[in-house]
């Protein structure tokens, strides 16, 4: 068959995409700049990459009309432009008017278990998506998730943050309340299994693991995978911004993914009953056996897909490509050059930068840089990296995005997503067995210009203490 993945960058796509392509399916995938998407992963005789921004209706012209079935898996929970209800609401009307055009017969929509009663913001906005969708002239499988538990996952380094960071929690009352978390693995096998099934069109299915636990329960049982020994300290209050602060500065999270984060964490979501997985000879994985699992493959150096590998920041909404060319007027520059003795180590020492390897120099200073950040309502230094040895464009490496990553060049471009009072870039480049390390800044007015020249000093034996440390 050919499928149209929507996604295709986010957490589960990148994990769906090469599961549809082994079963022998085509699989077209959707995404905003070709530039961020690595096709060298997946096989590329069963792979077309189409540029579509679901927000501009004359990008969609690029669907090919000749699809069987789609998969939609958009989500703007932590868009950096526009409130993200009215984004989704808008997406998903582009989405099916298009799409009617063509020949597909099944849509199959990963979202949220929906308390009835109850709706954050974020559960309401997944419901009126579904509506929208089965508005459509096509048949739609609607699959609701709760807590998604796997390496990468937002859930996941969340509460490993705070389970590996703080001994003792002083924790808001969500934390008793209860959810169903279920293992990424099964919620790829539940969105292949419904795939074209008949039984399943135009129908919803709750989708979870074999336990309902409190969110409270799963920090316990994380510690206990990880041989840790935490205690839970319940407050009777703290507001949903108090809760929003305790995450956005403990873990790697945003403050207004947090903030989205709280809301959904107040309201319980517990799957309805149904026998999808039996039918679809699903093995439902509990929750520690999902834990063990994701930091099996984290050993592994197998992360396939990682949620900060969505983009972020207001400036790459307008593709990466925009970012590939460094500007060379108006800006400041530091410029470095290191004669190599080994030119193949210091290229491994490049590809290994940031993360838990650091920044080879004055990584203390890093750290300051990165806390001011977060208190600055920045990204921090805490998203780390995906993977210990590789790099591909688009993702995440602490307060940078990669832009420009190819080892056979020997060239890597970083775009910073810190807060700044102008723009930054931090290439490191090998020539004729020479490094070449630049850091360019375009202030934006008066105070980029003061704030370059405040930080100037630091620059001088940073950089220089950075390339000594890579070209060994």
């Amino acid at each position: 068959m050919k499928i149209l993945l929507t996604g295709a960058t986010g957490y589960i796509g990148q994990r769906l995409l090469p599961e549809l392509q082994e079963k022998g399916h085509t699989v077209v995938c959707c995404v905003r700049d070709k530039q961020r998407f690595d096709t060298s992963k997946f096989d590329s005789t069963q792979l077309q990459v189409i540029e579509v921004d679901f927000l501009q209706k004359e990008t969609l012209d690029n669907i090919p009309t000749d699809i069987d079935a789609a998969y939609y898996l958009i989500h703007s929970m932590s868009s950096a432009k526009g409130d993200f209800q009215e984004l989704e609401a808008k997406t998903a009307e582009n989405f099916r008017d298009r799409i009617q055009q063509t020949s597909l017969k099944h849509v199959v929509y990963l979202s949220g278990i929906v308390n009835e009663k109850q709706l954050s913001k974020h559960l309401s906005s997944r419901k009126n998506v579904e509506a929208i969708l089965s508005s459509g002239e096509f048949h739609l499988t609607t699959l609701r998730a709760g807590i998604i538990v796997g390496e990468g996952s937002a859930s996941f380094e969340i509460i490993r943050d705070l389970v590996e960071k703080l001994p003792v929690m002083i924790a808001p009352r969500w934390l008793k309340t209860k959810s169903q978390p279920i293992a990424v693995s099964n919620v790829i096998e539940f969105l292949q299994g419904v795939l074209m099934k008949e039984e399943t069109f135009d129908k919803d299915f709750d989708i979870g693991g074999p336990e309902v636990l409190t969110y409270g329960e799963m920090l316990l049982k994380f510690a206990k995978v990880r041989n840790l020994r935490r205690i839970i300290i319940h407050v009777p209050v703290m507001t949903p911004r108090l809760s929003s602060y305790w995450l956005y500065f403990v873990t790697s999270t945003s403050y207004k993914l947090a903030t989205n984060l709280v809301d959904s964490m107040k309201v319980e979501v517990i799957a309805r009953e149904n026998n999808l997985h039996k039918k679809l000879g699903i093995e439902l994985l509990t929750y520690e056996e999902a834990v063990k699992l994701a930091f099996d493959h984290i050993a592994r150096h197998e992360i396939p897909s990682r949620w900060t590998d969505a983009m972020s920041s207001k400036v790459l909404q307008s593709g990466i490509s925009k970012l590939t060319e460094v500007p060379a007027f108006g800006c400041f520059k530091d410029k470095r050059e290191q004669q190599l003795q080994n030119e193949q180590q210091t290229l491994e020492n490049i590809w290994a930068i940031g993360g838990e390897n650091g920044w080879y120099y004055a990584n203390w200073l890093w750290g300051i840089r990165g806390f001011l950040d977060k208190l600055s309502g920045g990204v921090g230094l805490r998203r780390g990296r995906k993977n210990a040895d590789q790099i591909s464009a688009g993702e995440t490496l602490d307060f940078w995005r990669v832009i420009y990553a190819n080892r056979a060049e020997k060239r890597l471009l970083l775009y910073a997503e810190m807060k700044l009072p102008g723009e930054a870039w931090l290439e490191f480049k090998i020539n004729d067995n020479i490094l070449y390390q630049t850091a360019t800044f375009r202030p934006h007015g008066l105070w980029g210009r003061v704030y370059w020249f405040s930080v100037l000093p630091f620059h001088g034996f940073i950089f220089k203490g950075m390339i000594n440390k890579i070209a060994q």
